[in-house]
C-alpha cells in the first residue's frame, strides 16, 4: 500500500507538470502573463519560496487548467470517451484565466466529499513550487517553432506520446540560487557528525 501511495504522488506529480510545461511552451502569452506575475508578487532579485504561492493565482489557475485538460489517470475500468470528457470540462482550448475576474470554475480533479483525493492540498503545493520554480529561474523555449504533441501515450498515469524537448536559458536569478545552494552545502558540512557514533 504505501508503494501505491508514493508511486501515485510522484509518477502522476511528474506527468502533471510535464503536461504543464507543454501547455505553457504551446501558449508562450500564458507563460509571459505567468513570468510577469512571479517577477510582481516575489521579484526578480528574490528567490521563491513555498509560501509565495498564496500569492500566485495565475500560476494555480495554469494548474487548474492542466488538470482538467491533461487528466493524469484514467476513470477507473470505464472509459469516458474523449471527446465527452472535453465536453464536461468546458472545451478543448487553454484557457488559463478561468476563475479570474469571477469566471466560474467547476472542475474538481481531486475529487469531492469522502473520497476525494487525501493528497490534493500536498499535491497543489508540489506542483506550484517546482512550475513556478521553472518559470521563474529560466527562460524556456520550445526546440522548434512546431507546436509541442499534445496526445497521450499509454500507462497507468497518461503520459505524454512524445516526451517533452524543451530548451531553457538561465535568468539572473540563478546566481542567486547558485550563491545560496553554495552557502547552505557549506553551513550543512559543518553540521554532519562523522564516525561511529552517527
Amino acid at each position: 500500500m504505501l508503494q501505491d501511495i508514493i508511486f501515485a504522488g510522484t509518477e502522476s506529480t511528474a506527468v502533471t507538470l510535464e503536461w504543464a510545461m507543454s501547455s505553457l511552451l504551446n501558449n508562450p502569452q500564458v507563460l509571459e502573463k505567468a513570468r510577469n506575475e512571479l517577477n510582481i508578487q516575489i521579484g526578480q532579485a528574490n528567490l521563491m519560496d513555498e509560501s509565495d504561492l498564496s500569492k500566485l493565482p495565475y500560476l494555480q489557475n495554469i494548474i487548474s487548467e492542466t488538470l482538467r485538460l491533461c487528466g493524469t489517470t484514467a476513470s477507473s475500468t470505464f472509459i469516458i470517451p474523449r471527446v465527452q470528457y472535453w465536453r464536461i470540462s468546458c472545451g478543448t482550448q487553454y484557457n488559463a484565466t478561468c476563475g479570474i475576474n469571477n469566471q466560474v470554475y467547476k472542475v474538481m480533479p481531486f475529487g469531492l466529499g469522502r473520497r476525494s483525493c487525501p493528497g490534493m492540498g500536498l499535491a497543489n503545493r508540489v506542483l506550484g513550487f517546482p512550475l513556478g520554480s521553472m518559470m521563474h529561474y529560466f527562460e524556456w523555449k520550445r526546440v522548434s517553432e512546431q507546436e509541442i504533441d499534445m496526445s497521450e501515450g499509454f500507462g497507468l498515469s497518461m503520459p505524454m506520446a512524445e516526451p517533452l524537448q524543451a530548451t531553457c536559458k538561465a535568468r539572473d536569478i540563478m546566481k542567486k540560487v547558485v550563491f545560496f545552494s553554495l552557502k547552505q552545502k557549506i553551513v550543512f558540512s559543518r553540521v554532519i557528525p562523522f564516525g561511529r557514533n552517527f
